[in-house]
């Protein structure tokens, strides 16, 4: 599996850097700011090798023109995007070899229609799958819906939650105590929630990350990945004022209850 190595940047972004074992050969995965990827590989003596894309936003693709500058490397990403700058565009069941490790495409069009994830199976008993999954999957959460789907949404959801529940989630924003904060209005009595807020204030109160996250976690913590979930159901039709039949339902009441949290 790749070595994964957060890299910070503007308030809450984590540009994932992904390295090849015993080498200095590097890829990123959304590189919204060039400066501190320049900045890293530089202290570290890397070398880029790949850029990684999951969809179009500028926090998330800001930085690729200047990294190309100094590293002319292959820009992997979407098809079709917004953003210009990929030259090898991926689609649902599209695979990509990078580094020896097989990266498996799915397309998620719900934060953005033109959103995929790039998911990385394991080839031993005793490494753990991999998940870059941009703005669609959050730890406790899920990104704003600005041009997908409730129904989408929930797709994606269902994706994810068919992974194993070993897949570490790289996501790409550091949202995870506000969004727990939600999750536990959602569901005050849910024990896993109120566990998860400890852990995650204890790292950022030591300046860590709060990810990666795991598939197995997101579905005891995610009101989002829970949408058949009696006790999220209830709170959002309570919410609602009104009876919810179906997941979408749930899913589009809860992501608007969200919004206005």
């Amino acid at each position: 599996m790749f070595q994964v190595t957060p890299i910070p940047a503007f308030n809450d972004n984590y540009i994932w850097l992904l390295a090849e074992p015993q080498s200095n050969r590097v890829a990123v995965v959304d590189p919204g700011d060039a400066t501190p990827v320049l900045e890293y590989l530089a202290h570290n003596d890397l070398t880029l090798a790949a850029i990684l894309i999951t969809h179009h936003h500028q926090d998330h693709t800001g930085g690729v023109a200047r990294l190309l500058e100094t590293f002319p490397v292959p820009v992997y990403g979407p098809r079709p995007s917004p953003f210009g700058g990929i030259d090898h565009p991926l689609q649902d069941s599209d695979s990509l070899e990078l580094f020896g490790q097989r990266l498996q495409i799915r397309e998620i069009p719900a934060h953005t229609l033109d959103h995929i994830s790039y998911y990385c199976a394991p080839r031993t008993a005793d490494e753990a799958p991999q998940l870059f999954c941009g703005d669609t999957l959050f730890l406790a959460g899920c990104g704003r819906l600005f041009e997908g789907s409730a129904h989408q949404l929930q797709q994606a959801m269902d994706y994810f939650a068919g992974l194993p529940d070993s897949t570490e989630v790289y996501c790409t924003h550091e949202y995870s105590l506000a969004n727990l904060a939600f999750a536990a209005a959602v569901e005050p009595d849910n024990v896993h929630i109120q566990s998860a807020i400890k852990r995650c204030k204890a790292l950022r109160a030591d300046a860590k990350p709060t990810l990666p996250s795991h598939i197995g976690t997101e579905k005891n913590i995610n009101p989002f990945m829970r949408t058949r979930t009696d006790t999220v159901k209830a709170s959002a039709c309570q919410h609602a004022g009104s009876a919810l039949e179906t997941p979408v339902e749930v899913m589009t009441v809860i992501r608007q209850w969200k919004n206005q949290y």
